[in-house]
Order: C-alpha cells, then sequence, then structure tokens
C-alpha cells in the first residue's frame, strides 16, 4: 500500500499524472509560440509534472538510479520555472528561465515515457528489448529535437502580456 492506495493503483495514477504532464505541456510549449501562457493549462502543466516527480519517491525499492536523479532534476528545475511564472511574472530573465526550464521539465518527463513505452507496451517492447536498439534511440532523438525546436523558437518568440 502506497498513500492508502494499492501499488497498481498507485502506479496508475503516476502514469495518468505523468501523461497530462507531458500532454499539457507539450500543448502550453506550442502556446509560448503565440506569446500565450494559458493559465489553466499551464498550472496543469507544471501541477502534474511536480507530482510526477514527487510520487516517483514514493515507489518501494526504491534505489539512487535514473529515477530518482530524473525525479531529483525535475523538481529543482521547476523550482525556477515557478518563481519565474507566479513571483517574477516572467520579467527580463525570468521569462528565458521560465521558457528553457518549463522545457527542460517536459523534455525529462518524455524521456521517461518513451522507456516506460519501450518496457512495458507489448508492440513497442520487442522492437528495442534492451533499449539501445534504434528504434529507441530515434524515439529518443525524435522527442530531443522537437522539444529543442520548440524551444529555440519560443525563446525567440515569446514576449509575454503583464501576467
Amino acid at each position: 500500500m502506497i498513500l492508502g492506495m494499492s501499488l497498481s493503483t498507485f502506479t496508475t495514477l503516476h502514469v495518468v499524472l505523468s501523461l497530462i504532464g507531458i500532454a499539457s505541456g507539450v500543448v502550453c510549449l506550442f502556446a509560448l509560440l503565440g506569446s500565450r501562457v494559458p493559465a489553466r493549462l499551464t498550472a496543469t502543466f507544471l501541477g502534474t509534472t511536480v507530482a510526477t516527480s514527487v510520487t516517483g519517491f514514493f515507489f518501494p525499492n526504491l534505489k539512487i538510479g535514473p529515477p530518482v536523479i530524473f525525479g531529483v532534476v525535475s523538481l529543482l528545475v521547476l523550482t525556477p520555472v515557478l518563481l519565474a511564472l507566479y513571483r517574477y511574472r516572467l520579467a527580463g530573465p525570468w521569462r528565458w528561465i521560465y521558457i528553457a526550464g518549463a522545457a527542460f521539465a517536459l523534455y525529462l518527463n518524455s524521456v521517461v515515457g518513451v522507456v516506460q513505452a519501450f518496457q512495458k507496451l507489448a508492440f513497442l517492447k520487442p522492437l528495442a528489448p534492451t533499449q539501445s536498439e534504434p528504434p529507441f534511440l530515434v524515439a529518443q532523438l525524435i522527442v530531443l529535437v522537437v522539444i529543442l525546436g520548440l524551444t529555440f523558437f519560443a525563446l525567440r518568440r515569446f514576449r509575454p502580456a503583464m501576467i
């Protein structure tokens, strides 16, 4: 039992939070291209991304390894992102801190999503059983290129109105 839930239920909650974080994060990153910060969607992205990282620490038999490191790094990155948006209102250098940090948090969540997809989905697992095969590497490269590209253009185009 974790937080009063079975391991299966808790895992489902963790996965759902992660998927909501990824989906809302992608939409938020696209919104930045139009100099928009949709308040509710952004709060959903940031909240579920924080919750994904935090809930990851509750799994049993947790060892220091990539999942823990990704969780810690994500929370460390999200701290200035939250400050940039909610305390400093994206003024001055907080604009690029927000964009770069939010994009990096989305990337970390997406990388874990790709890893989990190749480990858990029956149609992907045979394509990359050791996660060193080309389909896995291509999927990770696509995630990296898409997020880097969107981040680059967001940094160039995003000019927030006072929020």
